[in-house]
């Protein structure tokens, strides 16, 4: 399975935040802010400053995209 973060950079949108900002304001680092654009796997410690910070649950910034799970299974 593949996890994307569209629900987030959507949340950002909507707050008219960037996501240099919302890194500084959780306290993540350049290289997770990097993963997330690229839908890779980070911490779950880094998705909860994120919650935190935006002041949402995970399931409002991470979704599993089930059509790429065949890709990663091969």
């Amino acid at each position: 399975m593949a996890v994307e973060y569209t629900k987030l950079w959507k949340i950002l949108i909507d707050k008219r935040m960037k996501r240099t900002e919302m890194a500084r304001a959780a306290g993540i680092s350049g290289n997770i802010l990097a993963k997330l654009g690229k839908d890779e796997y980070v911490s779950l410690e880094s998705l909860e400053k994120i919650c935190k910070c935006l002041g949402c649950d995970i399931g409002d910034i991470v979704s599993i995209d089930r059509s790429r799970e065949e890709d990663t299974e091969k």
